[in-house]
C-alpha cells in the first residue's frame, strides 16, 4: 500500500499540475502559447502575481474574481485543480511510485484537458491527440499494456470510430462523429491497449446515450442534439484505466 504521505504529495502535485492544465484549457483553443505571455486576467490583462496562481487557495480568498478589475473568474478553473488533484492522488494509491504511475497519470491529464475542451467547444486539439498517440505508443515498449496490444489499440480505436462516422454519413448525409473523436480514441488505444479501448467505446457509448436520452426527456435537446462526444470518451478511459481488468474479468466471468 502507498503510504498516505506519498498520496497527499501526489495530491498536492495534481493540484498545481491542474493550475496548468487551466491554461492549457484556455489556450489550446485559441491557438495561443502555453508559455507566453504569463498569466493574467483575460478581462483587463494585468498580469498576475505568484500569489494569485496558488491552486485553489487564491480562488478562494479572491472569492472568484479579479483583484483588479472584479471580472469573475469561472469555478471551473477550481474544479479542475480540486479533479487534478484527487486524479493524482487516486494514481498514488493505484499504481504506487512506479513509472506506469507517471505514465498513466500523463494520460490522466490529457484526458481533463480533452474533457473540458471537448465540452465548451466540441474541438479536440491535435495538440493533445497527436503526441498522446505517439507517447503512448513509446510508453508501451517498456511498460503495459506493451506495443502489440497498444498498436491494436491505435488501429482498432481509430478505425471503429472512422468506420462507424463514415457509415453514419453514407446513410444520413451528416457527419456524426469528427476526426477528433477518432485521434482521442486512437490516443486511449495506444495508452491502454485494445481490450479497455474497447471497453472504453462502450462505456462512453453508455454514458452518452442516457445523456442524450436525459436531455430528451426534460426537453433540452431532440435526436440531433450534438453531444461532445469526446468528454464521455474521456470518462471512460479513467474509468477504464483504473477498473478496466477488473470490469473485464468480471464481464468474461459469465463465460466461463
Amino acid at each position: 500500500m502507498t503510504p498516505p504521505v506519498v498520496i497527499l504529495a501526489f495530491a498536492l502535485a495534481g493540484l498545481v499540475v491542474g493550475s496548468f492544465l487551466n491554461v492549457c484549457i484556455h489556450r489550446l483553443p485559441r491557438r495561443e502559447s502555453l508559455l507566453w505571455p504569463a498569466s493574467h486576467c483575460p478581462a483587463c490583462n494585468r498580469p498576475l502575481a505568484w500569489y494569485e496562481n496558488v491552486p485553489i487557495v487564491s480562488w478562494l480568498v479572491l472569492r472568484g474574481r479579479c483583484r483588479t478589475c472584479r471580472a469573475p473568474i469561472a469555478g471551473r478553473y477550481l474544479l479542475v485543480e480540486l479533479v487534478t488533484g484527487v486524479v493524482f492522488a487516486g494514481g498514488a494509491a493505484v499504481y504506487g511510485v512506479t513509472p506506469l504511475a507517471a505514465v498513466r497519470l500523463a494520460f490522466a491529464s490529457a484526458l481533463i484537458v480533452l474533457f473540458m475542451i471537448d465540452l465548451r467547444h466540441q474541438i479536440l486539439p491535435n495538440a493533445i491527440t497527436l503526441p498522446g498517440i505517439a507517447a503512448g505508443f513509446a510508453a508501451s515498449w517498456f511498460l503495459p499494456p506493451g506495443w502489440v496490444s497498444s498498436l491494436i489499440g491505435i488501429v482498432a480505436g481509430g478505425g471503429i470510430l472512422l468506420a462507424i462516422a463514415g457509415a453514419y454519413y453514407r446513410v444520413r448525409g451528416q457527419e456524426g462523429l469528427g476526426m477528433g473523436d477518432v485521434k482521442m480514441l486512437a490516443m486511449i488505444g495506444a495508452f491502454l491497449g485494445w481490450p479497455l479501448t474497447i471497453l472504453t467505446l462502450v462505456l462512453a457509448s453508455c454514458a452518452g446515450s442516457l445523456a442524450g436520452v436525459s436531455l430528451m426527456a426534460s426537453g433540452r435537446g431532440g435526436l440531433q442534439a450534438a453531444l461532445p462526444f469526446g468528454t464521455f470518451l474521456a470518462l471512460g478511459a479513467l474509468v477504464a484505466a483504473v477498473a478496466g481488468d477488473g470490469i473485464l474479468a468480471w464481464y468474461l466471468g459469465f463465460y466461463q
